[in-house]
C-alpha cells in the first residue's frame, strides 16, 4: 500500500474516532440533565436548562422535562398514602386526607347528636306551644278518654250480651252522668245543709285563737289584734280593682270550664260509640310502614290507661273511705262532703289525697281545736302510707310500671304545664308511653331475631348443585 492510502486511512480512523467522542460526550450531558430532574437546582432551574457542552462543537441546548405536578382539583387519599412523594421527600403519615378527618371521632359523634337533640327538643317546644293555645280542647279530649276507659268496660259487656252498639254507649253514657250529676247535687246538698253550723263554730274558733292570742305564750293585746284586723280591711279596700278584675277572670274561668265540660261529654260519647272506628281513622292518617307497629301497640295503649282508670278510681275510693270514716268519728263536720273531695282530688296520685286533706284539717282546727286537727293529720299521713305502700303496688304496679320518682316528677311537671289537669293526666300519659314504647322496642327485637333466624338458615343451607 502506498504511504497516501495509509494517510488517508489514518485520517479517516482518527476522524470517527473523534466523532464517537463528541457522541459519547453528547449522551452523558443528556444523562446528566436528565438526572438532574430529580435533583433540581434551589433556585427551581427554570423550564430549560442550558447546559454548555465543552467540546469543540458549539454549546448544545438539552430541553429539561417538565416536572410533574399534582392535580390538586381531585384527590386521592389513597394514592397519596402510598406512592412516595416527589423531589425525593417522605410523604407526611399524620396528615389527613380532609378536614373532617381532622376532628376526632368522639367529638363528631358528640356534635351530630346535639344537633339531633335541639331539633327535637325545638319540636317537642312547638308541640307544647300548640297545646298551650288549644288547652281547652286539649284537656277536654284527656278527659274524655280518662272517662271512656271508665266506662267502656260496661259498654263491651252490654255488646256481649247482645244490646246493639248504640243502645249500650247512649246507656252508660247516660248512666255515668247520672252518677256525677248525683255526687254534684249531694255534696251541695250537705255544704248548704250545714253551713250555718259550720260557720257558727268558725266563728266560735276565731274567738278562741284571738283569746289564745292575747292569754297564750304571745301575749299580744287587744289593740293589736285590732290594728292587724283594721289593716287586712284596708288592704282588701286598697286591693278592690285587684279583687273585681279576679272576680272577672273567675267568671271568665267558669265559662272555659262549662265548655270544656260540654266538650268532654260530647267527646266521651263518640268515643263510647264508634271508638273502634276512630282509631282506625287516625291509623289512615299514619305512613304505611307504621301503620302495623302503631295498630299493635294501641290496644295495648289502651288496655293500660283502662287498668290505670279503674285501679286509680279504686285506690281513690278507699282513701276517700278511709279519710271520712276517720274526720266523722272525730267529729269534724262536713265529714261526708270532705270525703268526695278527698275522692276527686285522689286522682293526682300520691300527693292529691294529702293536699285536699288539708281542707278537712283547717275545718277541723277552726271547729274542734288544734288537737282534732292533729289528729286529723295524723289520719291523712296514715293513708297516705298505706296507698303508696300497699295499695299502689298491688292495685296500679300492673298498669303503670313508673317508678315512684317518675310519677313525682312528672305529676309536677304536668302541673306546671297545665295546673290541675295537667297533673291529672300527667301520669296516665308516662303509663301509655311506657307501654308504647316497650311494645315498639320488643316487635324490633322480634323482627330482629327472625331476621337472624332466616339468615343463618340460608347460610346453613347446602349449596344447590343444579344452580
Amino acid at each position: 500500500m502506498s504511504k497516501v492510502a495509509r494517510g488517508a486511512k489514518v485520517l479517516a480512523v482518527s476522524g470517527a474516532g473523534a466523532l464517537a467522542s463528541r457522541v459519547v460526550a453528547v449522551l452523558a450531558e443528556r444523562r446528566r440533565a436528565a438526572r438532574a430532574v430529580d435533583d433540581p437546582l434551589p433556585d427551581g432551574g427554570g423550564v430549560l436548562a442550558r447546559i454548555a457542552v465543552q467540546t469543540e462543537e458549539p454549546a448544545i441546548e438539552v430541553p429539561t422535562p417538565r416536572a410533574p405536578q399534582p392535580d390538586v382539583s381531585v384527590r386521592n387519599p389513597e394514592a397519596e398514602r402510598t406512592v412516595p412523594a416527589p423531589y425525593g421527600r417522605e410523604p407526611n403519615l399524620r396528615r389527613p386526607a380532609s378536614p373532617v378527618e381532622a376532628v376526632p371521632w368522639t367529638l363528631r359523634v358528640a356534635a351530630e347528636s346535639t344537633w339531633r337533640l335541639l331539633l327535637l327538643a325545638a319540636a317537642l317546644y312547638l308541640v307544647f306551644r300548640v297545646v298551650d293555645m288549644l288547652r281547652l280542647v286539649a284537656f277536654a279530649v284527656l278527659a274524655a278518654l280518662l272517662i271512656s276507659a271508665l266506662l267502656e268496660p260496661t259498654v263491651s259487656w252490654l255488646r256481649r250480651h247482645g244490646v246493639p252498639r248504640s243502645l249500650a254507649a247512649a246507656g252508660t253514657f247516660l248512666s255515668g252522668l247520672a252518677g256525677i250529676g248525683l255526687v254534684g247535687w249531694f255534696v251541695i246538698w250537705q255544704v248548704s245543709t250545714n253551713l250555718n253550723s259550720v260557720t257558727g263554730k268558725v266563728q266560735a274558733g276565731v274567738n278562741q285563737l284571738r283569746e289564745w292570742l292575747v292569754t297564750g305564750p304571745l301575749h299580744l293585746t287587744q289593740q293589736q289584734i285590732n290594728d292587724f284586723a283594721k289593716q287586712i280591711s284596708t288592704a282588701i279596700g286598697t286591693n278592690s280593682e285587684q279583687i273585681t278584675s279576679a272576680g272577672f277572670t273567675g267568671v271568665t274561668i267558669a265559662v272555659e270550664v262549662l265548655t270544656g265540660v260540654v266538650l268532654a261529654a260530647f267527646t266521651t260519647f263518640f268515643l263510647l260509640y264508634d271508638g273502634a272506628r276512630i282509631w282506625s281513622w287516625l291509623l289512615r292518617g299514619l305512613p304505611r310502614h307504621s301503620r302495623y307497629a302503631m295498630a299493635g301497640a294501641g290496644p295495648k295503649a289502651w288496655a293500660t290507661l283502662t287498668a290505670y282508670v279503674r285501679g286509680t278510681v279504686c285506690v281513690a275510693f278507699i282513701d276517700a273511705l278511709c279519710i271520712g270514716i276517720g274526720i266523722q268519728l272525730l267529729g269534724v263536720p262536713l265529714a261526708l262532703p270532705l270525703a268526695v273531695i278527698i275522692f276527686l282530688g285522689a286522682f293526682v296520685p300520691l300527693v292529691g289525697a294529702l293536699v285536699t286533706g288539708t281542707i278537712a284539717v283547717l275545718i277541723a282546727l277552726v271547729t274542734q281545736g288544734p288537737f282534732t286537727a292533729l289528729m286529723v293529720l295524723v289520719v291523712l299521713v296514715a293513708v297516705q302510707q298505706i296507698e303508696g305502700h300497699l295499695l299502689q303496688p298491688l292495685i296500679l304496679g300492673r298498669a303503670v310500671r313508673v317508678h315512684p320518682l317518675g310519677v313525682v316528677l312528672g305529676v309536677a311537671a304536668g302541673s306546671i304545664v297545665g295546673g290541675i289537669g295537667g297533673a291529672i293526666v300527667a301520669v296516665p300519659l308516662i303509663a301509655v308511653t311506657n307501654t308504647v314504647v316497650t311494645h315498639l322496642r320488643q316487635r324490633n327485637a322480634a323482627g330482629q331475631q327472625v331476621f337472624d333466624a332466616l339468615e343463618a338458615a340460608r347460610v346453613a343451607a347446602p349449596a344447590d348443585p343444579s344452580a
